[in-house]
């Protein structure tokens, strides 16, 4: 059984996806590369999974599957992983080498200690293409380092700083177990990638280190935001199927509902702010209706999220409002980097 499976969801992938394998090449034996095909057609994308699976028989794997979306791929990663951790990484992103044997080092030494974590989180960094300073999402303000450590031991998030996919590595069983299911052809799964596991995490562990390197730059990438705005039904989706997952209330930790909490209100805001720039009266509807699908399934979630800051910001009255939600957006763009 290997230490780690990283699952890398390909889909026409051809230009960059090579520089992400050779970054994980350098785990060695304790890493399986599970590289999925996500039923490519336009260029070399299966070829080279293959060709580096055939090179590397003891780490690479090469599964292909006809085209279900990054979920989907995910998912495929999943089911055939054989290792006792699972990490994701997208295609056009890589690892940082130095960090990478450090993680590996200390889930080791985890097993080895007999400390069975459920999710270990290390800090990301946005490549964001032409930008001299690289923004690093740290998390050392909010979680205890160099012990395994429980929700009830949780600092607070500031605002803008969230557990992504690239910042957690999920214990295999657990996130089999949890129930967890990504929706086919669907962009912005990763969310409930992260956020649907949550509750069924019992033992934490964070690396204060700079692991994942998060680009940013294509203009058909899933962040760039006329692609977001072009595909906001999608968003939409994810947006309600996290509503539905958990009721808040429930949630018996408080640091930890407080963090999904906060979670939520990020997507309403993201999905209400694509909804506004794209300046149509049909998705001004759409956002109307996705705050009243909130209030209609989780009434006390509606009365607190409607009413903290950013609910308020994005619901801001007529034309001139609207405007001033668009700013308060262009703000939050500069100081956290993010698009």
């Amino acid at each position: 059984m290997k230490l780690l499976t990283i699952a890398i969801p390909c889909y026409n992938s051809e230009p960059y996806m090579e520089k992400c394998i050779r970054s994980l090449l350098p785990g060695g034996s304790r890493v399986e590369i599970i590289i999925v095909d996500d039923g490519s057609q336009k260029d070399r994308t299966a070829e080279i999974a293959d060709a580096y699976a055939k090179r590397y028989p003891d780490q690479v794997r090469a599964i292909h599957q006809e085209n279900g979306g990054h979920g989907q791929a995910v998912m495929t990663g999943l089911k055939h992983a054989t290792g006792l951790f699972f990490k994701v990484v997208d295609s056009d992103d890589w690892v940082n080498q130095a960090a990478y044997k450090k993680i590996l080092d200390t889930l080791e030494d985890l097993i080895a200690r007999g400390e069975n974590i459920d999710m270990m989180v290390s800090n990301f960094v946005y490549e964001k293409e032409g930008a001299k300073h690289k923004k690093v999402m740290r998390y050392a303000n909010a979680f205890p380092e160099g012990h395994v450590f429980t929700w009830s031991e949780m600092g607070n998030l500031h605002l803008g700083q969230y557990i992504l996919m690239h910042s957690v590595i999920y214990r295999t069983r657990m996130l089999r177990e949890c129930g967890l299911e990504l929706p086919a052809h669907t962009f912005y799964v990763d969310n409930i990638f992260v956020y649907h596991p949550l509750p069924h995490v019992k033992k934490l562990y964070y690396l204060d280190v700079n692991f994942y390197r998060y680009y940013i730059g294509r203009e058909d990438q899933s962040v760039n935001e006329k692609v977001m705005i072009s595909r906001v039904d999608q968003q939409l989706r994810v947006n309600r199927l996290m509503i539905d997952d958990y009721d808040l209330k429930d949630i018996r930790d408080k640091r930890l509902r407080k963090y999904m909490m906060s979670y939520l209100e990020i997507m309403m805001t993201v999905s209400s702010i694509m909804l506004i720039r794209s300046h149509t009266k049909e998705n001004l509807q759409k956002k109307d209706e996705l705050w009243a699908y909130l209030k209609k399934t989780r009434p006390a979630i509606y009365r607190k999220l409607r009413h903290r800051l950013m609910g308020q910001t994005m619901n801001l009255p007529g034309r001139g409002g609207r405007k001033i939600s668009e700013i308060a957006y262009m703000i939050s763009q500069r100081l956290y980097g993010f698009n």
